[in-house]
């Protein structure tokens, strides 16, 4: 591993990232070089963690080629390997920049992205007029902050960060304070975050987002709760709650689309991962049989009015 990977996969035992966060940057990264066509292009992913292309090449080998190892090893495993869950993450990703795209063509100037973890929209931003505001933990925010600047990725006038502990603050005030304007549009991105949330708190913070003014748009993914899927996504659940990361929100695409109607959204765009993936494909046959596992339940939903 290059010289600041390990500090990087050692924050897993202190307060920087989640699993999730550095699955998802993994994934991005080893995307990069592993897959064509190539649905996203980011090539600060591998910077901000530090490694080479050679060292992701070689983890995106067969497991008995690479050392064994317990969390660390998973999540570079999970990151490189699983084909399937690194192509939805790299178009998921790429539809939210391709709305925010759509959303500053439209005269937005403000985007929201929430839950960042390690996404590197802000610091590849073409929009010369986007503000992006990135809300995270304060832990996060830290260990991003120290790992941009140790390889040398330089922090955009237009870029804002957001910290907010959501046990003790409150999105409205931590981002009042950060210069949100409340009463300008704007774009919410919101992805890799719903399921981790109380039903509860998915709604306040939609309730917050169809309180900004016209154009106002949301993107976020979701778990589908159907009963095709039901099985799989409860053991998946037990999975995620054993590694200390458990979901609590499910939805019907009925249910959650009702729920956006009423908060006065009325331009609903939902896509199951797996067509999401193969629209970004140029008509690839990859889920030609039918959709892998992993990918059944998850869903990306794009709401505006």
């Amino acid at each position: 591993m290059s010289r600041t990977a390990p500090s990087t996969l050692s924050t897993m035992d202190d307060e920087g990232p989640s699993r999730t966060a550095l699955v998802t940057a993994y994934a991005r990264a080893y995307h990069q070089i592993a897959d064509r066509p190539r649905i996203l292009t980011d090539p600060l992913a591998a910077r901000l963690l530090g490694v080479t292309a050679d060292e992701l090449t070689a983890l995106g080998r067969p497991a008995t080629n690479r050392p064994a190892g317990g969390d660390v090893a998973e999540i570079m495993r999970l990151g490189v390997a699983d084909r399937p869950r690194r192509l939805f993450f790299a178009a998921r990703a790429r539809f939210a920049e391709d709305r925010m795209a759509g959303a500053v063509a439209a005269g937005v100037r403000q985007a929201v992205i929430l839950g960042a973890g390690l996404d590197t929209f802000a610091y590849r931003n073409p929009h010369p007029g986007l503000r992006v505001f990135e809300v995270d933990h304060p832990a996060t925010q830290a260990w991003k902050r120290e790992h941009l600047a140790a390889s040398g990725i330089d922090l955009p006038e237009r870029l804002t960060f957001v910290p907010v502990d959501f046990e003790t603050d409150t999105l409205a005030t931590r981002l009042a304070a950060a210069g949100f304007s409340r009463t300008d549009p704007a774009v919410f991105v919101w992805l890799g975050v719903v399921f981790y949330l109380t039903p509860d708190a998915a709604r306040a913070t939609l309730e917050y987002i169809a309180g900004q003014p016209e154009p106002v748009e949301v993107i976020f993914d979701y778990l589908a709760d159907t009963d095709e899927d039901r099985a799989q996504l409860r053991a998946r659940a037990q999975r995620a709650e054993a590694v200390g990361e458990p979901w609590f929100s499910y939805f019907t695409p009925g249910d959650i689309a009702a729920q956006l109607r009423t908060l006065g959204f009325t331009d609903l765009e939902d896509h199951p991962a797996a067509d999401l993936v193969a629209g970004y494909l140029d008509g690839s046959t990859e889920f030609e049989n039918e959709p892998p596992a992993a990918l059944r339940p998850v869903r990306i939903l794009r709401a505006s009015r």
